[in-house]
């Protein structure tokens, strides 16, 4: 099995995400989007991850129109995160819209079960429930058509699936040395409006992390269950 992560800062990791996909066998990829070159032909992998973004998709920026289009074309199971989710809400036919309130830290979500659903969608659902998920975010997800919401809260949307792709608002990649790189990286302003204390978040997220990675191989493995079913 081979994953293409898109990864639109050099900050940013693959993280808890990588490692359970790697856990798994697979050979993870990374590639840097915009700033290392136009995203790469999807020829030779199974999966794709899209990460966050401090950029909005309601932009249009051209880099992102671009994103959108080559997400609309991808022919293999995606799991975005955060802006990923974003992207792949507007891609498959929904949009993207300012959230009421900026959502950082560790945060419980609601899951959404239907008892209709499918036995994957179920079990992911419940595993997105069990929570808490590191949310680092002013946007959200407004839903295409044809997308089954698995988990919200008050601020918005926090997980859903259309076909075989999965996308979450939430960070499940996120472990200590990653917030770590986006605190020095001009994510310290954006805690303290938040009304946080980073040292004391990063202190929390160093203490979640063994927990995290066990919540995000489960998810990595609900989202393959659910993408092969």
């Amino acid at each position: 099995m081979r994953v293409l992560v898109v990864r639109h800062h050099e900050e940013d990791s693959p993280g808890l995400v990588g490692d359970a996909f790697a856990a798994r066998g697979a050979a993870v990829d990374t590639c840097l989007y915009p700033s290392g070159g136009p995203l790469p032909g999807p020829a030779g992998y199974d999966h794709v991850v899209v990460l966050g973004s401090n950029a909005s998709v309601y932009e249009s920026r051209d880099w992102i129109v671009d994103e959108v289009d080559w997400l609309r074309g991808v022919q293999l199971p995606v799991l975005g995160i955060c802006f990923g989710a974003q992207l792949l809400s507007a891609a498959l036919g929904g949009g993207v819209e300012r959230a009421p309130a900026y959502e950082i830290g560790w945060v419980t979500v609601d899951p959404v079960v239907d008892g209709d659903a499918p036995t994957s969608e179920i079990a992911l659902a419940l595993a997105i429930g069990s929570g808490p998920w590191f949310q680092f975010h002013r946007d959200r997800c407004v839903l295409p058509g044809d997308a089954h919401l698995l988990a919200q809260n008050a601020v918005g949307v926090q997980a859903f699936t259309v076909g075989p792709h999965l996308g979450v608002q939430f960070h499940p990649e996120v472990d200590a040395a990653q917030l770590t790189r986006w605190i020095h990286d001009g994510g310290r302003g954006a805690i303290v409006r938040a009304g946080l204390d980073p040292d004391a978040l990063l202190e929390k997220t160093a203490r979640e992390e063994a927990a995290a990675r066990i919540r995000a191989d489960d998810l990595v493995g609900g989202h393959l269950r659910h993408a092969s079913a």
